[in-house]
């Protein structure tokens, strides 16, 4: 139950509806309830004076003789009527009296075949057992009070609508009437129940509509950013419905919109860098070729070699961020066999476990890039690599593991610095640029996930961590990232350039 509460809307929406109705109806309970009785009270206690008076009169205008039949036919399943010749009783003497005759059943036409039951006759036991509550005592009843001119005694029975009248006759008799409806059920009742039952449904029905226009725009923009913070092309969100949800996919169209420029503005930056140090470069190298001391001029172009390979490695980088891969469903096992195989190929001591099929939406060329880069150091620095691909609870991991000295704890994060390396001699026949795992955490960060790096007690682990993808992402769309082409072009301009044209531009330098 809880879990429900923390994950659905709707489950939320429906205990907020089902609480508010209870807490209605038990105020408008608890403020109508005593109302109702004073009501039907008030009302009950007009019928039975008015029944009374009018029964007097037509007592004392009938001979006594047909007196017991005219009682015995106003007699009801609420109320009796009797005469007594002996006085008037004291108020508790004559309560009990008044409770035994409305007990007793009145006398009915029995048809053949067909009997009374038992609970069609009247049921006083409650009525009776609160009449220690009621009024202990006779009051009277002034003539202006009730419709005769003459003065009356009269009493409650109970708490609820049982009451006693007793009026003297002309002849010096006492006409005692007794009223008392059988006891009232509680409050909830199979129609109230029914009725309250029939409400919580309709308003839990209502609230499953309202919760889902509610959820389920929350829940494409949940999915749409997941599929955002992975790098996928996604359609702008509808800009429709409230005002509080359109303006929350405005603003999320608009951020993606911001990012986008963002990251073409630092795209093209480095284009145009890098495009920019060519030709200086290729100056110094032709200069360089004029220096008379050998060693001074060796020095000179290894240092210009190195800048040189640096600019291409983040020429490479650039091209790359520049194209707008497309998002695809592959099986990521094979992708990552495909590319354990290849490298085999060419000699590398490179082994990869197989495991069970993996499909999994991601740019499968950028992250084939990355599990390119972790395999080639692993093989660099740790003379083999072991790769793997295991399903988690919660995400999938690319493993890959050599047998090198590992780096130190202090370097973990360091080493995916762009350009840093952990040797010091920066020799490039050992190793590249230091260009490698910072564009491999860049792709997988650009997925959803992470690079972590663990020392074992042999080599190194490097484990690319994927999020599992619980819902299909928003479908991706195929267009061009903004300004791409621009950005190709500068990369295209970027080129190398032929011999000719690097001796002209050295020439004009000089």
């Amino acid at each position: 139950m809880m879990s429900l509460w923390k994950r659905s809307l709707a489950a939320r929406f429906i205990c907020f509806t089902l609480l508010s109705l209870v807490l209605s109806q038990a105020i408008v309970f608890f403020i109508s309830w005593d109302e109702h009785g004073q009501v039907i009270r008030k009302a009950a206690k007009g019928e039975i004076l008015s029944r009374c008076a009018s029964l007097a009169r037509v007592l004392e205008a009938t001979p006594p003789a047909l007196q017991t039949d005219i009682l015995n036919a106003s007699n009801t399943s609420t109320a009796r009527y009797w005469i007594s010749t002996n006085g008037l009783k004291d108020a508790s003497a004559w309560r009990e009296e008044a409770w035994e005759r409305l007990a007793q059943p009145l006398p009915r036409v029995s048809f053949p075949g067909h009997t009374v039951p038992a609970e069609a006759r009247p049921d006083f036991s409650r009525n009776n057992a609160s009449s220690s509550a009621a009024s202990s005592q006779w009051i009277d009843l002034k003539p202006e009070a009730w419709p005769l001119s003459r003065p009356a005694k009269f009493l409650y029975l109970d708490d609820a609508t049982g009451m006693g009248l007793a009026v003297r006759l002309a002849n010096g008799a006492w006409l005692n009437t007794a009223f008392a409806k059988p006891a009232q059920d509680d409050f909830w009742t199979s129609k109230s129940t029914l009725a309250l039952g029939l409400s919580a449904l309709s308003l839990s029905i209502i609230a499953v509509f309202a919760a889902r226009g509610i959820a389920q725009p929350l829940r494409r923009l949940a999915v749409a950013a997941e599929a955002f913070g992975r790098g996928q092309e996604i359609v702008p969100l509808p800009e429709t419905g409230p005002d509080d949800i359109r303006r929350t996919a405005e603003a999320f169209n608009r951020m993606q919109e911001r990012l986008h420029r963002f990251v073409d503005d630092r795209t093209r930056m480095l284009a145009a860098i890098g495009h920019d140090l060519r030709t200086p470069l290729t100056s110094l190298r032709l200069r360089a070729e004029f220096v008379p001391d050998e060693d001074v001029r060796e020095k000179m172009l290894s240092t210009i070699a190195e800048i040189q390979t640096m600019t291409e490695a983040t020429l490479a980088f650039a091209r790359e961020d520049a194209t707008a891969e497309s998002t695809r469903t592959v099986n990521l096992s094979a992708l990552v066999e495909s590319l354990c195989d290849d490298l085999a190929e060419l000699g590398y001591d490179i082994s990869f476990s197989e495991g069970q099929k993996i499909s999994y939406s991601c740019r499968p060329d950028a992250l084939r890039r990355a599990c390119r880069n972790l395999v080639e150091n692993a093989i660099r620095y740790g003379e083999r690599a072991r790769v793997s691909v295991e399903r988690q609870a919660d995400s999938v991991e690319i493993i890959v593991s050599d047998d090198g000295p590992g780096i130190p704890d202090s370097s973990k994060e360091q080493v995916f610095t762009p350009f840093f390396r952990i040797e010091n001699s920066r020799n490039r026949e050992t190793g590249g640029v230091g260009l490698g795992l910072s564009i491999a955490r860049t792709i997988v960060r650009h997925h959803g996930g992470d690079i972590v790096l663990t020392n074992k007690p042999k080599g190194l682990q490097a484990a690319i961590s994927l999020p599992a993808l619980d819902g299909g992402p928003p479908p991706p769309i195929s267009r061009p990232v903004a300004g791409a082409k621009d950005v190709s072009n500068v990369l295209e301009s970027a080129r190398p350039s032929s011999a000719a044209t690097i001796l002209q531009r050295a020439s004009k330098s000089y």
